[in-house]
Formats: C-alpha cells, structure tokens, sequence
C-alpha cells in the first residue's frame, strides 16, 4: 500500500469484478471509462457509501443503532477513507423557496451584513434614519453656549384620572416642575397637581442648563439626557432660547422614526424570507401568488394594443374598454401601435396600473372582482388568473421595510437581482466607515470569496434570487462545488459525478483550475468525468472497462495520464493518443426545408432571428446563460409544435415562424430531467417490453398448472409480487437524524417477487434473473427462440435501448437512479419506438452526450445517423466539441452568459462558425 493512500481491495459492487487498487490521497484523481463500466459503482457506491458508513459509526448510540442496516461495500478490505462529501448533478432540491443565494450560503452573510452594517434610509426624504442617542442630545446641548436651554419630556396619559395619577408619582420620586405652555410651574402641592390634571399638553422639567464645554458640565448634562429619556420613553425635547426670547423646540428619540413612519431595527431575521419577521406578507416569501397572469393576458406579446394584444378587452363589450385606453393613452405618449414586447417597463406600468384618469389592466380586474357576485364576472376572472409576481414585494420575497436598510446605497432586494460578476464588482468597490468596516470584514471577505468561487467556475450570468428548482444539473453541481471551496475544508474526500456538464469548452481551464485548488488546500479529489482536457490535468487516471454492463467492472488501467497511452486494451487511451483520437466526421448534409424564427424575446434573448434546416443535424451552442435554453426550450420547441399540432399559434415569445409544416408531422423535447421516482419504473416497463416477456413467462408449463398469468407478474399490481417492499424490491428506513436510506427489502431480498413466482423459468431464467439482465444480453437472449413470436417482440424492444448505447443498463433498475445523460436516451428510445414510419419528427434534445464516453458518443452519433436517414430532424443543445464539429448546421449563442449574451453570434456550418472571430466556439474548434 502506497503511504497514505485509500487501499481498495477485492471490490464487487455492482458489476465491478473484485477490482483492487490504491488510491493516493491528497491527488487529484479521474475516474473514466464508458458508461456502464462501474466508474459509479467505484466512486459512488463504494468509496461515498464507506465514508458515509463511518460518519455514521462515529455518531451516538441511537445513529448506530440502524448501521447495521445500512448497505456496506462488498468489498475485501477499504482502508485509508476520509470523510467523504458527494457533490452530484442531480437537482435535488425542489423547495420553492431555496435559491442561489441560499444554497451558497452568501444570502446567509448578506442578512449579517445588513443587520450589522445597514443604514436605515427613509423612502420619503431619502435621509438616514437612527437612533438619537444620549451622546447625540449632549452634543447639541453643547453648541448652545451663551444660551439657557431647558430639558423636558412629554407627560401622556389618557384622561384627568390618569393625569393626576402620573403626577403624584412624578412628585414623590422628587420632581417639582413642569412646563406649561412655555411656562415653569411647579407642582409640589396637591392643590397644584389636582390643577394642573386638566391640562393638556404638559412636560415634565428634567433639568435647566447654561451650557459649557467642561468636563463636569457635560457628565451632568448626560445623566439628565438619560433620565429624561427614561421618563419619557425613549423621547424628550430640548428647548433653546433664541435672542427674541422665543423658545425652539428641538425633539429627540431613541426610537427609528422619521417622515411619520416607523422603522425596524434591523435584525438577521429581518432579511429572511423563512421567517415570518421577514417574509413578504402577501406572498409568505415565495414571491409568487396567485393573480392575474400576464401569459394569459397577453398570449400574443408580437400584438400592440391597438391589434387586441389584451385579451381580456376583446370582444363588443370589452372591446369599449380597449378604445376608451387608446383614446385616452395615445395623448399621454403611449405607443399603442408598438408590439408589447417592445415596451419599456414605465409604458408596461402605464398599461397594467394605468394614469390619473386612465384605467390600467389591474383597475379592469378590480372592477370584476367587486362584481364576482355574478358568475360570468366570476369565470372572466378565473380564465385570467394564474401564479405572478407578488403585487406587494415585486418578486424580492421580503416584507417592505426591509428595502429601506442600505449597504453601499443598495438595498437587499436589488442586490439578489444583480447578475453575480456584477454583484462582485459591487462588493470589490464597497467602502464602509472605519466602525461598519471593522464589524463587516470577515463578512465581506466570505461574500468576496464565494462570489469569485462561482464566477470561476462560470456562473456569474445567474442572481442570488435565482430559484434552485429552475437550475440544471451542471449549474446545481457547480454551485455546490464553489460552496465547498467556500467552507475551506481539508482532508477531506471530494467526489464529483461529472462537473464539466453544461460548461462551455472555454471555461473548462477555471473548472480544473478550481478543482486542482481544492486539491491544493489538502483534500482528495476524485472527480467521475469524460471531458478530455479535465482527464489531462488530473494527477492519477484510473480507466474502467474495456467495455459496459458485463463486459466491463475491471480495472483497465490507473496511474498517470500519460501512461494510459501504453495501456491497448484501454479504449480511452484510443481516443486519447491513439488511432480513434478523433470521431470520423460525417459528410455535411444540405437542408433544402428551412425552419426561419423571427423576433424570438424570452428572458435574456431580445429580438432574435435564427434560420434551420430540417433534416439535419442542428447544434445550438454557446457560453453557459447564452440562452441556449430558452431559444430551444421556450421558442423554437412550442412553436413548432402548436404548428404541427393544427395551426398558427399564439406567439408569446417571438414575432414570425416560418415552417414547411407539410414536411414535419410533429416534435419531442427529450431533455434530462429524471423519470419517474418510483423505484417500480423500470427501462423494460419504460420501453414497453416487459408486456411480452410477462406474457412468455405466462405460457410456461408450471405457470399454467399454478395457475399464474401475466398480471401476477407485474410488480405494480398485487397477486405475485412481495407485498413487503410492494414489488419494489427495496424498503425506505426512516433515519430520523439524517436523510433517509432505502435497503434491500427482508422478505423477497430485493427480487420484487414472492416464492412461487420465481419457481417460474423460461430457457433456464426466472423473473428476477432476467430483469437484473443487462439489456444487450437480454436482445441476445431473446433473440435467440427465433420460433417465439413474444421473445421477438420483446428483443425489437429492447434492440432500440441497445442502439441508443444503453445496452449496459439492467432491464429492471430502477428509472430513478438513472443519469441525466440515461434518462435522455431512454426517453430517446421510447420516442423512436412508438413514432410511425411514415411520419417526420424534430427531435430537440438537452446535451445528450452528458455521461457519454468518446466511444459512447461516438455510438449515440450513429443513432442519430439512423434517424436522419429516416427523413427526422435533429436540434441539439451541445457543447461537445467533437458533436459540433460533425454538425450540419450550427446556432451559436452569445457572446456571454446572462445580459452578456442572449445575441446570435453565428449561424452556418462547423467551417464558417471557426471562421467567425467573434465566436468563442470557433475559437474553441480551431484550437481542437
């Protein structure tokens, strides 16, 4: 064993083949190979699922006392593991109210430095408001030298009774005067007090001065200050005498008052929106409700409002209200022949909330809510209300009074708005006072850190407000990659499940710079990942293989990068040094149909044209937040389709489509968000092959004395299945002091099926033995009984699994512990499946080759092959430089991310985007 390495030895997780290896710590190591090769059984299953074994074991009593519950590494021996933390792509987090900013962490330090270095500023004179302190009142006495000056506080009570009551307090703790319309009167006699509780407007008399600038004068004065703010809680007045003898009346509080409001003093939790001290009242800090939507309003944003852009004043009737707007808006400025995307946000606010004398969009609504006695008023409200912005907070998720609290000029609630480069670049020039900067230091030092942390590794087109749930994979990972960095851990293990997903190649040298400082700070970093040059800048390689499912699990290769060149059995080391360095490009196909997008305006994309071809194959690219995703996702997706689908659209976010529609009968999104989460969704039920393969097993001679059918077989219905785990094979334990765990279920050990059902066997295999069969030995398998109509159904299935490279995926594993990358091509396969022969489809897809190995992808290349030649169109969201390069036809998005980005850099083929200066993907490609 190496000193001070992880020691592995006879590991047999999942498919890995009693591999042993040593791992040296401190190194930054790549794990490789194609998918299905065991790369996440090693890092994952088994060296995570030990460092999380042991965390456990050092807890309480109570903890261990479910260990021996936990699943445990089969393995020989695994020594030499540090605590592990397991940073994956998955978006797990689907709370509504987490965002970028808590999920970093720097929303955390935000609300500490508001709360210890904010200044209250008032929204009606814009002045600072705070507390006037004792030190304060004695300053000002002190300018008043030469003058007499009178201290006093204000004497409230609700009636005589009261009245009374306070004075004979005041008088036995020794007080004698009082102020009464400018006037000392004392009050030391019954007779006087009885008087004098009449009166209104009276002060009690603290103290009388001649102002001086000696010690002993102003030690005096502030015990009197502090008295009277005492008696007058938290208030008093100062009374200067002026050369006419008129007395001026100078108030001084404690409290945070100005301009007849009153402020909060503000506090952390002032700043949260979890809490209730913080939180939006109107929208429980969501900073969404439920109200007039504008979407449904305004389905067609291309409209003006003279060409019915409001729906909701279309019609004879409500048309009456759209002509009194034009009539009475156009003299006021208002362009009401513009297209409603083009209006600036002081002409929207003027359409929705209207002018004096002018009703808006929000004044209609309130007219039907006050009638919504009548159903029809009722219904008009219901067809327009949906989830919008709340009115109150618009979107910041905080109660108002926590926007007046400035840091730099800057309210909370503008800074989460701010892209994060240019949040940094507000904190890097942040000057404080010598007091807020000593309190804010360690404060500002974490923000800067973090904020730089995830500008590097290429996110700082997103906002701190930025929904969590609204992230991808690749952009959730790398958010928890730079909050790693930010906590300044050492020792630690570090295990990353592909973080170069969703990056553009020109980021990829601050990604492996930020890991290799990671590894710099004394942890071990162990990252699962096929992106060349992450593989290149790693200390150690190991290469799992040769090849996926069964024919993979050994360890091919570990040890220098360079060595991998030496190893002929290693396909990486192929792609890397050898002969397949470069997948074969393809010949360009022509596109004779265009798709032509006019106009397209969804988030940060603002007047974008872009043109297609139909069959061929199309890559949008760009720069993380160039707006790869809303060109694809919002526009061009839900265009097409609602034209395939019988007709012209609405067009809610572009102006024109132009489409061959007679040449397209439809489209298919195929992104990669997980499947189903219930642990009986399968790739056999998935593709719709385990219908002939229960149907087989239903023939079988003891099926039929047993009197078993085909329904007894499917685990998502009772009779044969385990009733225990209800045919999933696993069961949830409730951790209670972490999250919880699934186990291998007691009863049925993980086969799904109760005895009898196994007794069942078709050519030598029962149920469970074929479902934990990999999908290219299952079309093998069934390929084989050429006299058996359903064993043919099932292997044509399940051969389109094996085409789109899932070949190495067990028929019955669970859908939901798919990758990203899986779950798109299993999608994939079920769409080409289903589609008929006759008929052309556009397939969109999310960066399919996400988990995909050189040689993965090169066979997903050949799948796409296959569907091109069968007359389908192909637009994919791609960064991998190898996939661009064999495109047809390529969309380049930005120059960058956010408000950088959102233009149309180039548009032609793989040649003319290298010839484009501007383009950081020609650049990229030229360098290749």
């Amino acid at each position: 064993m190496e000193q001070g390495a992880i020691e592995l030895r006879g590991v047999r997780v999942n498919n890995l083949k009693d591999i042993s290896l040593d791992i040296p710590r401190g190194k930054f190591v790549v794990v490789t190979g194609l998918s299905g090769s065991g790369k996440s059984s090693l890092a994952f299953d088994t060296l995570y699922a030990e460092g999380q074994r042991r965390y456990v074991q050092s807890l309480s009593a109570y903890a261990r006392q479910f260990l021996g519950r936990m699943p445990k590494p089969d393995a020989d021996a695994i020594t030499g593991v540090p605590p592990a933390i397991v940073i994956a792509q998955r978006v797990s987090n689907a709370n509504p109210r987490s965002t970028v900013g808590t999920t970093s962490e720097i929303y955390d330090y935000l609300r500490l430095l508001y709360a210890r270095a904010g200044k209250i500023i008032s929204p009606v004179s814009g002045s600072e408001v705070r507390p006037q302190t004792v030190q304060d009142v004695v300053d000002f006495i002190a300018t008043q030298q030469g003058k007499r000056v009178m201290l006093t506080t204000p004497i409230e009570a609700k009636n005589k009774n009261e009245r009374l009551v306070i004075l004979e307090l005041l008088a036995r703790e020794g007080y004698s005067r009082l102020l009464l319309d400018r006037k000392v009167i004392p009050f030391t006699e019954p007779g006087q007090r009885q008087s004098l509780s009449t009166k209104k407007n009276l002060n009690l008399l603290i103290d009388r001065f001649a102002p001086t600038g000696d010690a002993e004068f102003l030690a005096h004065c502030a015990d009197s200050v502090e008295t009277a703010y005492q008696q007058g809680r938290e208030e008093c007045d100062v009374w200067v005498e002026g050369e006419n003898g008129e007395w001026a009346i100078h108030h001084f509080t404690m409290r945070l008052e100005a301009d007849g409001l009153e402020f909060q003093q503000p506090t952390p939790a002032l700043f949260s929106y979890n809490s209730p001290i913080g939180a939006c009242p109107e929208c429980e800090g969501y900073g969404k409700t439920i109200g007039i939507d504008e979407a449904l309003v305004i389905p067609d944003q291309s409209r003006s409002v003279y060409d019915d852009a409001v729906a909701c004043w279309r019609g004879k009737e409500m048309g009456k209200i759209r002509q009194e707007f034009i009539a009475k808006a156009a003299p006021l400025g208002f362009p009401i022949h513009r297209p409603y995307y083009q209006l600036t946000p002081q002409e929207k606010d003027m359409l929705w909330n209207g002018a004096p004398g002018l009703w808006g969009i929000n004044d209609f609504f309130k007219e039907v809510s006050s009638q919504s006695y009548k159903i029809q008023y009722r219904v008009l409200q219901a067809r327009y209300s949906g989830k919008t912005t709340c009115a109150s907070c618009h979107g910041t998720r905080l109660r108002i009074e926590a926007t007046w609290i400035k840091v730099g000029g800057k309210g909370i609630n503008e800074l989460v708005e701010m892209p994060l480069d240019r949040l940094f670049d507000f904190f890097q020039s942040l000057t404080l006072d010598t007091h807020d900067q000593q309190v804010a230091d360690r404060l500002l030092y974490e923000i800067r850190t973090r904020l730089a942390y995830l500008i590097a590794v290429g996110l700082g087109y997103l906002t701190l407000n930025r929904a969590a749930n609204t992230l991808s994979g690749g952009e959730t990972q790398r958010i928890n990659l730079a909050t790693s960095l930010g906590s300044s851990l050492v020792g630690s293990l570090y295990i990353l499940d592909e973080p170069s997903v969703g990056l553009h190649s020109v980021d990829t040298a601050r990604l492996i710079a930020i890991l290799q400082r990671l590894r710099d700070l004394g942890n071990t970093v162990v990252v699962v990942e096929h992106d060349e040059e992450i593989m290149r800048a790693a200390d150690v390689l190991i290469d799992l293989g040769p090849e996926a499912g069964s024919q993979g699990g050994h360890l091919v290769y570990t040890g220098p990068v360079e060595g991998i060149a030496h190893c002929p059995e290693s396909l990486t080391g192929q792609y890397l040094f050898g002969d397949r360095r470069q997948l074969t490009p393809i010949k360009r196909r022509a596109g004779n149909d265009w798709v032509k997008m006019q106009g397209i305006f969804v988030n940060n994309l603002q007047n974008v044209d872009i043109t297609f071809p139909l069959r061929t194959l199309t890559v949008v690219t760009g720069v993380s937040g160039s707006g790869k995703s809303s060109l694809v996702r919002e526009a061009i997706v839900p265009g097409v389709r609602a034209y395939t689908e019988g007709g012209k659209p609405a067009r809610q976010y572009y102006h024109e489509l132009e489409l061959p529609f007679e040449k397209l009968h439809g489209v298919e999104f195929v992104d990669q968000n997980p499947l189903q989460r219930s642990l009986r969704s399968t790739p056999v039920t998935y593709i719709k092959a385990f219908d002939p393969i229960r149907e087989l097993l239903a023939k079988q001679p003891l099926a039929q004395t047993l009197g078993i059918t085909a329904l007894h077989f499917s685990f998502n219905s009772p009779g044969g299945r385990c009733e225990n785990c209800e045919g999933t094979g696993r069961v949830l334990v409730e951790m209670q002091f972490m999250a919880d765990i699934e186990v291998e279920c007691e009863e049925c050990h993980g086969t799904r099926y109760q005895p009898q059902m196994l007794d069942v066997t078709y050519r030598g295999k029962n149920i469970d033995a074929i479902l934990k069969m990999t999908v290219h030995d299952a079309v093998a398998f069934f390929r084989a009984d050429t006299e058996n109509r359903e064993a043919q159904r099932a292997a044509d299935r399940l051969a389109i699994l094996d085409d789109v490279g899932l070949g190495y995926v067990a028929l019955g594993q669970p859908t939901s512990t798919l990758s990203g990358g899986e779950a798109q091509r299993l999608k994939l396969a079920s769409f080409i499946a289903d589609i008929p022969l006759n008929a052309w489809v556009l397939f969109a897809f999310d960066e399919p080759t996400t988990g995909l190995h050189f040689h993965d992808i090169d066979c997903l290349m050949r799948a796409f092959d296959r569907l091109l030649e069968r007359g389908h169109s192909l637009l994919i969201i791609e960064h991998n430089l190898e996939v661009i390069r064999r495109a047809d036809w390529v969309i380049d998005m930005g120059p960058g991310g956010g408000e950088h980005g959102g233009k149309v850099v180039v548009q032609g083929t793989p040649e003319q985007v290298m010839a484009c200066e501007a383009s950081a993907t020609g650049r990229a490609l030229r360098g290749k």
